[in-house]
């Protein structure tokens, strides 16, 4: 059974029909096409650093000699994509501030969509947490001057 990240838009007031479910594992297309793979997930500095960085490898193998071992270089960026790239595409969701609502364990795509949403509408009837309370860091009371010599000092006694 596959684990699904669910990501929410940052407007939770947008349609359900938003969330992103990203499968938290190896991605195949991402090995054997790397540049493609990323521009089909809309992440278009990382297809472009991709298809930089396998080209000059390809080039650096062929001006050093390397024959095969040169092509062999760009099969480690396929491989670093197919190994992380699940974990690219969170990254750059959060970077565009959407926000990780949890993970779906389904077997399918479908599977997980429907599991998300029944879990949603039962989270929808809870009551919001109650927000934490944090001391104002403007009503702190200042350091005490003083002599301090170590360890010895201890803050607002003389």
């Amino acid at each position: 059974m596959a684990s699904y990240v669910v990501m929410e838009p940052p407007g939770r007031s947008e349609r359900a029909g938003a969330t992103v479910f990203v499968r938290d594992g190896f991605a195949w297309l991402g090995l054997l096409v790397p540049p493609l793979w990323f521009a089909w997930h809309r992440l278009w500095i990382e297809a472009a650093l991709t298809f930089v960085v396998m080209g000059l490898l390809s080039a650096l193998g062929e001006k050093l000699g390397l024959g095969l071992a040169g092509s062999l270089l760009s099969l480690l960026v396929s491989l670093y994509v197919g190994l992380e790239g699940q974990g690219l595409r969170i990254a750059a969701l959060r970077r565009r501030g959407w926000h990780e609502w949890g993970v779906v364990q389904a077997g399918w795509l479908d599977d997980a969509d429907i599991r998300y949403a029944l879990e949603a509408e039962a989270h929808a009837d809870e009551a919001a947490p109650a927000p934490r309370m944090v001391p104002d860091a403007a009503l702190a009371r200042p350091a005490q001057p003083g002599m301090a010599l170590g360890l010895t000092h201890i803050p607002g006694r003389r």
